[in-house]
């Protein structure tokens, strides 16, 4: 069956999201991207044109799949501790992200789509900075800090998985281990917040 041009171009950001998480924009070439697809990797310089572009749009998009899942329309910045659980979940299906954020530091160069995600994070911290001014949530830890600290505390078991591991002697893919550091992380974003946690029954 004959694919679409969506289906692929969806084919091959698939296959350069996961070169660039193995490897970094450095370690992978465009002909190794288009091989993984499966696709004339003539097609992939038509659609994407260079490797750089290529990387920029694979960031942008698994970003703005992050925002629509962890943060959709309704949901309150004053309860950090939702957000927190919405991110980690996110970051656990998706733990090629967090790589993705990390070679993008390493790279060097300016941040993808800057400006855009500028305003993304500034509305992030305004909502924050505003229950705190509501009294909702604590206002002692700086709001920029504060949401930097719970999406840090979300994402960052993704990001060193060895070193949560070796932390927490238990390995991450039993779905007990998972349900427990979700847990931790609410109830972690919900201190940093000021709030107390509500206490689970006993099982």
């Amino acid at each position: 069956m004959r694919r679409t041009v969506e289906e692929t171009r969806q084919r091959l950001r698939a296959a350069a999201s996961a070169e660039f998480a193995e490897h970094g924009v450095d370690g992978t070439t465009m002909t190794r991207i288009a091989s993984r697809a499966g696709i004339n990797k003539e097609r992939l310089y038509a659609y994407f044109g260079d490797k750089d572009a290529l990387f920029d749009e694979v960031l942008t998009e698994a970003l703005e799949e992050l925002s629509r899942a962890v943060a959709p329309e309704g949901l309150r910045f004053d309860d950090l501790g939702e957000f927190a659980g919405r991110t980690f979940d996110y970051y656990r299906q998706h733990p090629e992200l967090a790589r993705l954020l990390q070679w993008e530091g390493l790279r060097g160069a300016a941040p993808v789509n800057a400006t855009t995600r500028m305003t993304h994070y500034e509305r992030k911290v305004a909502a924050t900075a505003q229950a705190q001014r509501d009294g909702v949530i604590d206002d002692r830890i700086d709001a920029g800090h504060l949401m930097f600290m719970v999406i840090g505390l979300a994402a960052w078991w993704f990001a060193v998985p060895q070193l949560a591991t070796m932390l927490t002697g238990n390995d991450a893919d039993a779905p007990s281990e998972h349900a427990r550091r979700r847990a931790f992380v609410v109830e972690a974003a919900h201190r940093l917040a000021g709030v107390k946690p509500e206490l689970s029954p006993p099982s």
